[in-house]
């Protein structure tokens, strides 16, 4: 378990990389497949009669804890549990693969593939992380209490989709446009891994760098499927357990609303889509999903320094019921996983004909405490562009639920395209968010 912690936290601390994909060109004023993914309405905007997309890679990470003036001597392991706010770390990866859109008359087609991967800390109790992964070293005393009402979760996730999308004009006068469109995802789950103990209430006994487990009482739940089941720390886990079979669907509704310039442009564009709607059943071989009553009473106690070397939940709960203080509830061996449903709007106002401001806000449907949720995060961003047919600059400025403020800087030339939502914080500042991406489209055609 100490290994599975310490890879969260290096690779949110290194990995460069809080979840606003493509951060700037997902609004940009080339609509394309990046538009789309956004709002599947984007599509009967197509500026090309077709575009195909060869390539696209976000990497996004966020947590509310380290600092990137922390990186440079100090014991990472020890700040990321200092204080009293729980740890949230959130790790996100996007590859968008080959697909194709295009436009015919007043009607967008699409066809896009995706590969998603996720690892997360979730509302974990600075205490009880400290005390698996330094020995409770920065406890203050040697006894701590914990009385936590939040579910703590250790949750990655991989699977990837096939998106088939429509979208058609509904509207269109010398003034204003109306769009709409759809599109049905197909899901591929490929690996599951969580750790929830919710209700946890205990203590906590630290003496000469051994830690104990006392006067416990928790709600827990273990599910895995694949091969994060038996690692976490090995990344070949997350790159071989990308894509299973099809196994779910989920789908993505949205609509546009344009005010016309004179110049066969827009004053204004807004947008607004609901994704996600969906879920994902996981089945697997190893497969496993059990909800357990944790329980130490009397004079009991349980080593946490026996999880030291661990980096599978199988590991973990063979422990757990090792140790006697597991009772199983309810278990089940194929199990459903839904996708992180969110309201997307946004509005983009031309301040001049070459320059623009883009207003995105990202609001999640779903509660990241759950055991089976892929989680999501509220964001807001406010966008200025100079934009060129074939060129475009752009700097996003994000106000992110897990990290807080962040500002960055991306381009366009022709159809390759690269930025982060947070260069400039990064550093500028002592940022608690590091994203990038980067991706090469060819549009073909004019509309």
């Amino acid at each position: 378990m100490k290994k599975a912690l310490v890879l969260i936290i290096l690779i949110t601390t290194f990995g460069g990389v809080a979840q606003e994909h493509f951060s700037g060109i997902g609004t940009s004023q080339r609509v394309g497949i990046l538009n789309g993914n956004i709002n599947p309405a984007e599509f009967a905007l197509l500026d090309s009669a077709v575009e195909v997309n060869f390539f696209g890679t976000s990497v996004n990470v966020s947590n509310n804890k380290i600092g990137f003036s922390d990186l440079t001597g100090s014991n990472i392991e020890e700040l990321i549990f200092r204080g009293n706010e729980p740890v949230n770390m959130r790790f996100d990866i996007e590859v968008a693969g080959p697909g194709v859109a295009f436009k015919i008359q007043k009607w967008g087609f699409a066809v896009t593939s995706k590969a998603h991967g996720t690892l997360n800390l979730i509302d974990v109790d600075v205490n009880l992380g400290d005390a698996i992964a330094n020995n409770g070293l920065n406890a203050l005393l040697n006894t701590t209490t914990l009385d936590g009402n939040d579910n703590q979760r250790l949750m990655a996730t991989t699977f990837g989709e096939l998106g088939l999308s429509a979208a058609r004009t509904l509207w269109d006068t010398d003034k204003y446009l109306l769009t709409g469109g759809a599109t049905l995802k197909l899901l591929f789950p490929g690996s599951f891994a969580n750790f929830g103990v919710d209700q946890f209430q205990g203590t906590i006994n630290t003496a000469a760098g051994n830690s104990f487990l006392t006067n416990t009482n928790a709600a827990v739940n273990i599910a895995y499927s694949g091969n994060l089941g038996s690692s976490f720390s090995d990344f070949d886990s997350y790159r071989n357990s990308i894509f299973g079979g099809l196994k779910g669907m989920a789908f993505d509704f949205g609509g546009n609303f344009i005010i016309k310039d004179d110049q066969g442009g827009f004053k204004l564009k807004t947008g607004l889509s609901i994704r996600n709607l969906g879920s994902m059943t996981f089945s697997d071989a190893n497969n496993s999903t059990t909800n357990y009553a944790f329980a130490i009473t009397g004079n009991q106690s349980l080593d946490l320094n026996q999880f030291q070397d661990v980096d599978s939940l199988q590991e973990v709960e063979q422990i757990l019921l090792d140790s006697g203080y597991l009772t199983a509830i309810r278990s089940n061996r194929d199990f459903k996983v839904r996708l992180p449903g969110v309201i997307n709007a946004y509005a983009d106002l031309k301040i001049i004909p070459t320059l623009y401001l883009s207003l995105f806000v990202q609001q999640k449907l779903t509660n990241d405490s759950n055991n089976d949720q892929v989680t999501a995060q509220n964001l807001i961003s406010l966008t200025p562009r100079f934009s060129l047919k074939n060129f475009e600059l752009f700097a996003p400025i994000s106000q992110n639920e897990i990290s807080g403020f962040n500002a960055g800087f991306g381009l366009r030339a022709w159809g390759f395209y690269m930025g982060s939502g947070s260069l400039l914080t990064a550093v500028i500042n002592d940022s608690k968010q590091a994203d990038v991406f980067f991706g090469y489209r060819l549009g073909i055609g004019k509309n």
